[in-house]
């Protein structure tokens, strides 16, 4: 009997702490969970601050990180930025095999970089990148417009793009000048080939064509392709094999024409038996021209290990016809984006909206894709970067500027599986032809077969 009556009183007890317990929950709740004596017109919200780690393969030396992300913070007090360098030698693919580990491993990621296309989208199929539509769409802004470089793929938006590193073509302008010629602010592709041929003395070569090289160097055998905006690459957007475009046809005519012909470009053979470096033919004074992507901008006034002793101006890259909408150049850029497994992904999203307008500004040492930058800070930049160099004082920095500021990206392809394999087939089979071994429609044709075949393997 006495057991039943102490039952009977706890199960009062407990009743009577569970009433208690949910007024005092309604209470909160009508309060809005404030004690309005001590937090009056505070907001909890900003009080709260969340940590976001950022994995870039950028090292502090390329990227300024410390001035770029202390600002940062100052701006938006509440997010603080955990940086996780991948490769402190900058090596992009020690930095991927890196962040692979760290996704299976079920470390934190909130904001990654990718330093290329193919590792931007490969991680996008793999669901390691979350889409950001919505913070774009909130935002107010078309990323086409914004930028320079759009991030499309299968129409999501998945990165915003930060640095913008277009190709162009280094011009040597004491040559020039003995040659009777301007560095060009527009051109095409027939001229770039007659600006070679005039350039080339018994002292130098008119121009130098870096590859391609085992696999490698791939922009160099899609010259009049990549100087438009869809279609640029050998695959197409619907993944199926573009080498019978005329304009590849064009680019292999062009090299052909430039090496055996005309005589102007170091030959293929020289580059890969010597070993050639395009930074050596170019400040040894050994090629005019020098086609190149512009993260040669840091290096344009001469360096210790390549000093420079002539004047240098910049050329846009070509365009294919007199008529066509020109600017259009392989482009580099880094992809920044929200890990798909983020629990901060608004937090990581802010960080990259601003890194990729204000923050490219305060980094100070690329062009941004950003296409806010005023005319003073994009000229405050290139001083920035110019002044680095040992001689800036010999670049032409209006040739610079005007290419810079003029340039686009064509559309952006994904990549196939078996990339890699089609890049080898083209440079072998573009042996084939540069040694004479087979012709051009023969080229084509076997490229374009051997493509099918790849992809069709790896579907």
């Amino acid at each position: 009997m006495k057991k039943n009556l102490w039952w009977a009183l706890f199960t009062v007890f407990i009743l009577f702490g569970i009433l208690v317990g949910c007024n005092a929950g309604t209470d909160e709740e009508a309060t809005g969970g404030n004690d309005t004596d001590s937090n009056e017109g505070v907001d909890k919200e900003e009080e709260e601050e969340v940590t976001i780690k950022f994995h870039t393969h950028g090292n502090e030396a390329s990227y300024n990180w410390k001035e770029t992300l202390a600002k940062f913070e100052e701006e938006y007090p509440n997010i603080n930025v955990e940086l996780v360098i991948l490769s402190e030698k900058g090596d992009t693919n020690e930095a991927l095999q890196k962040l692979d580990l760290a996704a299976s491993s079920g470390e934190q990621l909130d904001v990654l970089m990718f330093s290329d296309p193919a590792s931007y989208a490969e991680r996008v199929s793999l669901g390691m990148v979350a889409p950001i539509d919505s913070f774009i769409e909130e935002d107010g802004f078309v990323v086409s417009e914004e930028y320079k470089v759009d991030t499309i793929l299968n129409d999501q938006h998945y990165a915003l793009p930060g640095k913008f590193n277009p190709w162009y073509v280094l011009v040597n302008k004491d040559h020039l000048t003995g040659a009777g010629l301007e560095v060009p602010t527009e051109w095409t592709w027939d001229e770039y080939v007659d600006y070679a041929k005039q350039l080339t003395t018994d002292e130098h070569y008119g121009t130098y064509l870096h590859g391609p090289q085992t696999g490698g160097w791939m922009e160099y055998m899609t010259l009049a392709l990549a100087s438009k905006f869809e279609n640029s690459t050998f695959i197409k957007e619907d993944g199926t094999p573009n080498f019978e475009d005329p304009l590849f046809r064009k680019t292999l005519e062009m090299r052909i024409q430039m090496e055996k012909e005309d005589q102007s470009a170091t030959p293929y053979s020289d580059i890969l038996s010597q070993k050639l470096h395009y930074r050596n033919q170019f400040f040894n004074q050994d090629a005019s021209l020098v086609l190149i992507g512009s993260w040669m901008n840091t290096e344009l006034g001469g360096t210790d290990q390549f000093p420079l002793n002539f004047d240098v101006g910049v050329a846009p890259y070509p365009s294919n016809e007199g008529s066509d909408e020109g600017g259009y150049t392989p482009v580099t850029t880094d992809f920044v984006s929200v890990a798909a497994n983020s629990e901060l992904k608004e937090e990581a999203y802010t960080f990259i909206r601003w890194y990729t307008t204000e923050g490219q500004i305060v980094q100070g040492k690329n062009i941004p894709s950003w296409n806010g930058v005023e005319e003073s800070d994009f000229a405050a930049i290139v001083d920035k970067i110019l002044a680095d160099t040992v001689s800036p004082e010999r670049v032409d920095k209006e040739s610079l500027i005007n290419v810079l500021t003029n340039a686009k990206s064509s559309k952006l392809i994904p990549p196939v599986a078996g990339q890699a394999e089609i890049f080898q087939a083209v440079n072998d089979e573009y042996e084939k032809l540069i040694y004479e071994e087979q012709d051009i429609d023969t080229t084509i044709e076997v490229l374009q077969e051997k493509a099918k075949d790849i992809i069709a393997k790896n579907e």
